[in-house]
């Protein structure tokens, strides 16, 4: 069959793009080397529970277009994500707020908070500055600029722990960038995202993304000009004709479809054969557990985890996402993992020298005007869900 679009990946990029094109009357063939849709954000149903496969996703926006795009595909409920976050045997509320700093310091106001903040920053900062016997601070890791912004009572509690978790080194070798500033609140709002819109799709992500890619429609969906053809378990480098790394033009599958565009979503420097060299991820690693005889395991349905000496990150409840009142519950370990060939890359190293890497693969990318790069592997970039939507909103408008 002759398909306008091959799309790889039919995760959230890939089909909004291929929902758009199919609306202009293009034909669209999306494949995808798992055996499901939705990538990332796919969510399986058991024990009447939605469960976030490949760790929590929460929707949150203030692109109102955006919000409006996705509603038309479902209903949101009106989540608002209040991590928690354990300490030893302490809990704190995240984001750091005023719930956050009266449990630490038995304190009130937000005059008092600023005060203690601001003494133990300071602190440091000048105990940094004897040390090295200089009149300027220059943060020389990303301890030494966590200290500088929140003191070392935060610093020991929320952030040294967990960012060694998640980036498997020590604060004192990880660069100051990483954390240009730490939102402080100095109010009592556990909210953690300023965004206007947030929520979790009623039904789970996966009833979203199939109904972008007309797997699953109402009537006034289900006739769009153009059309989507889906197939899962379908490996990129074994349907498509290559010519060494790259597809063979005119592009055709060894089935005999042809295409006249590809929009790639895996990873670039893979797409190329990894000809300049190796992109750098963090990956995760999930252990999920059914608990048929626990209705309620931690009340909550994120709690962080921010001593070192605990190996993963966070637990996560998935039932509280929907407000599951049901019988039994579902909880998920996250373990923060060094990122290898063969592993699912989560987090891009955007630090100078992977980025400089990957602007040398755009460069390359354009030699090929007929393929699109797309997504958070595709242009190597963490992106949140509702950026995902917008780049390829974006995208969409360009061709």
């Amino acid at each position: 069959m002759k398909y306008d679009y091959l799309v790889v990946g039919a995760g959230l990029f890939g089909a909004v793009f291929a929902h758009e094109m199919a609306m202009q009357g293009k034909a669209v063939l999306v494949i995808d080397k798992r055996d499901h849709v939705a990538g990332n954000i796919y969510t399986e149903n058991r024990m009447g529970i939605n469960v976030h496969k490949y760790g929590a996703h929460i929707f949150h926006t203030s692109d109102k277009e955006v919000w409006d795009y996705v509603n038309e595909f479902t209903e949101f409920n009106n989540y608002i994500n209040s991590p928690v976050a354990v300490y030893k045997d302490e809990l704190y509320n995240l984001p750091f707020n005023m719930n956050t700093f009266s449990k630490m310091w038995n304190i009130r106001t937000p005059m008092e908070a600023k005060e203690i903040i601001k003494k133990q920053a300071d602190a440091e900062v000048d105990r940094i500055r004897k040390e090295r016997a200089a009149d300027e601070f220059e943060p020389a890791n990303l301890e030494e600029q966590a200290l500088s912004l929140a003191g070392r009572d935060i610093y020991e509690k929320l952030i040294k722990g967990y960012t060694e978790k998640q980036w498997g080194r020590d604060c004192t070798e990880l660069p100051s960038f990483i954390i240009k500033r730490l939102p402080m609140r100095f109010v009592y709002d556990n909210n953690y995202f300023n965004d206007r819109y947030q929520g979790i799709p009623m039904g789970g992500y996966t009833a979203l993304v199939e109904r972008l890619l007309l797997i699953k429609q109402d009537d006034e969906k289900s006739s769009l000009p153009g059309s989507i053809t889906v197939k899962t378990g379908v490996d990129y480098y074994d349907f498509v004709k290559m010519e060494g790394n790259i597809p063979a033009e005119p592009f055709e599958s060894v089935n005999g479809d042809s295409f006249g565009r590809i929009l790639f979503t895996g990873m670039i420097d893979e797409f190329f054969g990894y000809k300049l060299g190796t992109l750098e991820y963090r990956s995760l690693r999930f252990e999920t557990e059914d608990l048929p005889d626990v209705d309620n395991y931690q009340g909550n349905a994120v709690v962080n985890y921010t001593e070192r000496e605990v190996p993963y990150t966070r637990i996560i409840e998935h039932k509280h996402f929907e407000y599951g009142q049901g019988k039994g519950t579902i909880i998920t370990k996250e373990y923060p993992a060094n990122w290898k060939h063969g592993d699912e890359p989560y987090y891009p190293m955007n630090d100078d020298k992977n980025n400089k890497l990957y602007t040398q693969y755009v460069d390359m990318a354009k030699e090929y005007p007929n393929i699109l790069f797309g997504g958070r592997l595709g242009q190597y970039k963490y992106y949140n869900m509702d950026q995902v939507v917008r780049a390829a909103l974006d995208m969409v408008a360009a061709q």
